[in-house]
């Protein structure tokens, strides 16, 4: 096995960009914490994750299991399931994920706070630009 150069991120031709666009896409993420607590069917992780859409969710579990960071195991049964866990590698990414979930949880009223103090000040700015 050849071993590749060390990862640079910061470049646009970085394969490693990839990676850092799956996991920290807009589903990906809550996926991910879902997953963390174990197997899920696709209807369950559609119900708990509101919004997504049935071809979003398949697109994005297909991209994580693409990844080796979801595995995808279906049972031969009658109606036909299928559950979606993490892999090894899915965990030592949830161990990452976790402390994110817990500081947006710890933290989004003063993020939106933030962001409605940013937009009226804007609004005031455009509002005086345009006189």
């Amino acid at each position: 096995m050849i071993k590749a150069d060390k990862p640079q991120p910061f470049s646009a031709n970085c394969p490693s960009r990839e990676i850092l666009e799956l996991i920290g896409g807009k589903w990906s993420l809550l996926i991910l914490c879902l997953l963390k607590a174990g197997p899920q069917r696709t209807g369950s992780i559609m119900r708990s994750v509101q919004g997504i859409s049935q071809k979003m969710l398949t697109q994005t579990l297909r991209d994580l299991e693409r990844s080796g960071i979801v595995t995808r195991k279906s049972y031969s049964e009658v109606p036909p399931r299928v559950e979606y866990s993490l892999t090894p590698l899915g965990e030592t990414l949830s161990v990452l994920v976790l402390p994110f979930e817990q500081w947006v949880v710890d933290n989004y009223e003063q993020v939106i706070v933030a962001q409605a103090r940013f937009d009226a000040l804007h609004t005031e700015d455009s509002k005086n630009q345009d006189a």
